[in-house]
């Protein structure tokens, strides 16, 4: 089973979340929201909540752990409609630009949130980490 350790205060993450669930026709993706620490800390002591709230986690069955972008591109793989797009996501150049563009969306993610109306950061609880 792959899991991806997900920010779920962010819409974002949220909306990704759904339809990775919506697409996993085989059950093979589980999520663990890492505001539920004592949950991803008990299974995954060596990420620390810093480096966990950067970006997506997502761990293969084989036990790879891999983030942001690479992590985006490996739940693909999972899923039966997006393996053509996993398989795009490997061309060359791919690596550059992906890891740009999410690195953007996950430093701005908060911003885009309430771009959209949803406003979610009271008291410093979603500090935007980059």
């Amino acid at each position: 089973m792959t899991t991806a350790i997900f920010d779920g205060y962010c819409v974002l993450c949220k909306q990704t979340k759904r339809m990775v669930t919506a697409l996993d026709w085989f059950k093979r993706v589980e999520f663990l929201d890492v505001h539920n620490w004592n949950a991803v800390e008990s299974r995954y002591p060596n990420l620390d909540f810093e480096t966990a709230m950067g970006q997506i986690h997502v761990v293969s069955p084989d036990g790879k752990m891999l983030g942001g972008f690479d992590g985006m591109r490996r739940l693909l793989r999972d899923l039966p409609l997006t393996f053509p797009l996993w398989l795009l996501l490997h061309l060359p150049g791919m690596d550059w630009l992906g890891n740009k563009v999410y690195r953007f969306v996950a430093r701005n993610r908060y911003r885009i949130n309430k771009f959209f109306g949803v406003d979610i950061c009271e008291d410093g609880t979603c500090k935007v980490h980059g």
